[in-house]
């Protein structure tokens, strides 16, 4: 049989053998119960949209994290590796109308295709804990975790300034704009749009979602400081300016007084995190929308058409995504705001880059102190004062716009001298004894709105009432199922509202007719909690079983793209927050490390349908196998950088597999014939005995054990260091750096030493012992990249089970010592040589080898050796003279 099997490596018919194996045991990829004595250990990638086919994008983020999975199975521990589907949404939606078929029978047509793929590629998931978030007995807990958090008031509604994607026909997150455009429709600009929108409190949240992220090491410091610069915490003070009566006449700043305004006066507070540059304000400037604005141009239809041409150019700037380098514009109004610290009058203005939906849309405008406003003050020539010189500035002269904040108050009256941080409390502390102002802090995070005009997604669980209002379903109603035969149409807001038969219903609360809420949830929604049904899938009682999460939870290892920090993580990190306040939690966090892979690129582009660029794995496992097509898609570069996608070098993946199979299918009679008792204790049962492989870290014991060092022979020695050099360094990678491109390359390099030394194997010079643990522990290493293979050979060699249960192997740090190493010697910093010494050499030693060296001596003969410097190990430096 060897010999037939020498001739030709056919993954296909091996992979078919093994898909159907597995296929028949639903136990071989399961968790054991909470209950196990074994560590445990969750690895996760997320879950995909199912619009489509797989393409190889997927299949590098899938083939990490089963790489991962397999080798901590081998490891011992208890390991859950679940897959689901983040079925609803725009995706299946749009692809949905395009194809004119329900988007329920597509997206279940899709999900089976999927399901497919990852099934031909070998990939270790527990089915039986599959997740599709479209299926009412997902989105049914959608519907009850949004009635919770309306309880503990963190949902609301409102009107609101929405962004509007016309190509999908409904509200986007700010999450979801990207450069003014749509984050799936990369070309289509967004618009903004007035609407009633449904909103979760993420806000309330946000202080602790900041501090989390310290706790979060392994996490990405990338992903870190994007939320962090999302979050974008602000700490200052809010001061209220006041708006002047005519007869008020201001104070100055010479003689700064604190303005104790009349009851009925109107308050226009400002944000500052620069509160001692306050006696340098010289304007003070609306947002287009601020309430006072309206008020104003009530009574002037000059103002209001100038106002709304600010609003325009707002607009277009907010749209186009560049509100940053809008040409800032401005309007004076007319109208003067007194400086509560002194009493000055200053004049308000309009502007077109202040915002309304951050701080509080109005801001104290110091051109002296600020680049912005230093542009703004120097195009209308409004007055710029310094107020905050240099600390070593004994002159005074202006530098503006002097932006530091070490420095000390000039032209501030009685702050005179201080220091900027002690300026700060102190004009907080007397804004606060006065009460026209407070610390304060602000963030950049807006709260999350979930409200989508579509019908694909979780119908929200109100009712409109005219008697009683917003009406929450009872949780015995639940689900709100969607209707399924409906036309889909991008006119006229969510399709849901023109079926009576969903819309029409009746209140709860007062029995008396009503209409059901039409929007849909976002369907980041669906994927923030996903991850916690997993472990208890089909619970019909309750989202998830807490003992069940306590046990799995955090996450161990969470893989996906870098394109979900400011979405699906910040929000999957508000929801498990929710989760723990309302007792169904203990962690904090949903993941203690994260690992964000790089893009697989083709033609200069990140591989995706939209871009048309899309490689099939079907057609790369039709040709090379599904074990090359995945051990490529970890060799051709490290896991967290691009990978240019080059077809070339999947044909060479299934070359060398070839030459793993040539190698050990011919060695295999004589490997084979090893004795029981003779067998390695790596890779035999017998041999194991005493050893609780119950524990993490569980391993074989080392090859030294085969036979006592001084027995073996020279070539037996050279392929068993190569061996447990090769086990050490895969090991190395799995539990640190993850660079699986190095670590296909050393079993290349292992495979490549075994093949050069073909003719001793042949010849029976190497101990059939000896022969057995080479093979058999070049198969553990080769499991978790190449299972399908893996699982063949180990079969052919008499391996005891199944090799995803086999334990890995343990390297021996005495066979893998060199008997001798290479030492760089340079002379005044310039490589001349390398000597070879024994390996633990003591610096004399290494010492006297460099000197005697030819090369060294021909380049020292006449000269004065000054000093040797050895690093034993490492180098030897000599500087001559």
């Amino acid at each position: 049989m060897a010999d037939d099997k020498e001739q030709r490596y056919d993954p296909a018919t091996i992979e078919q053998k093994w898909q159907e194996r597995w296929a028949a045991d639903p136990r071989l990829y399961a968790a054991e119960p909470a209950t196990s004595n074994k560590p445990k250990y969750y690895v996760l990638e997320m879950l995909p949209y199912p619009s489509g086919q797989l393409h190889m994008g997927h299949v590098r983020n899938y083939a990490i994290g089963d790489a991962l999975a397999r080798q901590m199975w081998m490891r011992g521990y208890n390991v859950l590796h679940p897959m689901g589907w983040d079925a609803f949404g725009l995706p299946a939606e749009n692809a949905a109308l395009k194809n004119n078929m329900p988007p329920r029978e597509w997206t279940l047509g899709n999900i089976a295709a999927m399901k497919r793929q990852m099934l031909r590629l070998g990939l270790g998931y527990d089915w039986a804990t599959e997740v599709t978030t479209c299926l009412p007995e997902y989105y049914r807990w959608n519907q009850w975790f949004f009635l919770r958090m309306y309880e503990k008031g963190l949902v609301y509604r409102k009107k609101s300034k929405v962004n509007w994607c016309p190509e999908c026909a409904t509200v986007l997150a700010n999450e979801q704009v990207v450069d003014g455009c749509c984050w799936r429709h990369e070309d289509t600009q967004v618009e903004q749009r007035d609407l009633e929108q449904w909103f979760l409190r993420i806000t309330s949240y946000a202080e602790e979602l900041l501090q989390g992220l310290e706790t979060l090491e392994g996490w990405p410091e990338k992903v870190r400081t994007m939320q962090r610069n999302w979050i974008g915490r602000s700490e200052g003070t809010e001061v209220d300016f006041f708006l002047a009566p005519d007869d008020i006449v201001g104070g100055t700043t010479e003689e700064p007084v604190i303005v104790t305004p009349p009851p009925d006066a109107k308050r226009i507070r400002v944000f500052t995190t620069r509160v001692d540059t306050i006696f340098g304000a010289t304007s003070l400037q609306l947002a287009p929308e601020h309430p006072l604005v309206a008020f104003f141009t009530s009574v002037d239809g000059a103002l209001k058409n100038q106002v709304g041409t600010l609003l325009d150019e707002q607009k277009k700037a907010r749209e186009s995504g560049d509100l940053g380098a809008i040409e800032k514009h401005g309007i004076p109004t007319g109208k003067d705001a007194i400086n509560p610290y002194n009493g000055e009058r200053i004049p308000i203005w309009v502007a077109n880059y202040v915002l309304m939906d951050y701080g509080t849309g109005a801001i104290m405008s110091v051109p002296a102190h600020d680049e912005r406003d230093f542009e703004f003050a120097k195009k209308y020539a409004i007055p710029i004062r310094q107020v905050i010189k240099p600390v070593h500035d004994e002159t005074g002269a202006e530098h503006l716009p002097f932006i530091s904040e070490d420095g000390v108050l000039i032209n501030s009256g009685e702050y005179d001298g201080l220091k900027c941080v002690d300026a700060q409390r102190q004009l907080q502390e007397a804004a606060a004894r006065s009460a026209f102002g407070e610390g304060k802090v602000i963030f950049r995070l807006k709260d999350w709105g979930v409200s989508r005009q579509r019908y694909w997604g979780t119908p929200i669980p109100f009712i409109h009432c005219e008697r009683d209002g917003m009406v929450p379903v009872p949780d015995d109603q639940l689900p709100v199922l969607l209707p399924e035969k409906i036309e889909i149409t991008q006119q006229g807001g969510s399709p849901l509202g023109r079926v009576p038969s969903f819309v029409n219903t009746t209140c709860p609360k007062c029995g008396g007719p009503a209409r059901r809420e039409t929007d849909t949830m976002d369907t980041f929604v669906d994927s923030s909690w996903y991850f916690y049904r997993y472990t208890d899938a089909r619970d019909t009682k309750a989202p998830f079983d807490s003992a069940t999460v306590q046990y799995w939870f955090p996450i161990d290892q969470y893989i996906g793209g870098v394109e979900h920090a400011i979405l699906h993580l910040i929000y999957s990190r508000f929801w498990t927050k929710v989760m723990r306040d309302l007792g169904m939690v203990k962690n904090d966090e949903p993941a203690r490390r994260l690992f964000t892979q790089g893009m697989v690129i083709k033609d200069g582009a990140k591989m995706s349908k939209s871009k048309g660029n899309v490689v099939s794995p079907d057609d790369m496992v039709a040709r090379y196998g599904a074990d090359a097509t995945r051990m490529y898609a970890l060799f051709a570069a490290p896991p967290d950088r691009d990978l240019d996608w080059q077809e070339d070098g999947v044909a060479g993946v299934s070359r060398f597999l070839a030459r793993v199979w040539r190698l050990v299918t011919k060695h295999a009679p004589q490997a084979r014939s090893s004795a029981p008792e003779a067998r390695s204790s790596a890779v035999e049962d017998d041999a194991l005995k005493g050893h609780d492989f119950s524990r993490a870290d569980r391993g074989s014991q080392p090859a030294g054990a085969l036979a006592p060092e001084g027995s073996l022979s020279g070539p037996s020695l050279k392929l068993l260091r190569k061996l447990h050099q090769t086990i050490a360094k895969i090991t190395l990678d799995f539990e640190g750096r993850w660079h699986f491109n190095t670590c296909v390359a050393a079993i290349m390099e292992l495979v490549n030493e075994l093949q050069d030394a073909d003719a001793q194997l042949t010849a029976g010079e190497i101990p059939a012992p000896v022969m057995r643990e080479l093979l058999q522990t070049l198969i553990l290493l080769l499991a978790p990249f190449a299972p399908f293979l893996a699982a063949e050979l180990w079969d052919d060699l008499g391996g005891e089970g199944s090799v995803l249960r086999a334990p890995w192997p343990k390297s021996d740090p005495e066979l893998a010592k060199e008997d001798e190493i290479e030492i760089p010697v340079q002379i005044n910093g310039k490589l001349i040589s390398v000597v070879r010494v024994a390996a633990g050499s003591d610096a004399k030693t290494i010492e006297a080898a460099a000197l005697a060296d030819e090369k060294v001596r021909a380049r020292t003969a006449g000269k004065n050796v000054v000093k040797v410097i050895v690093v034993p190990g490492r180098t030897v430096n000599l500087v001559v003279k």
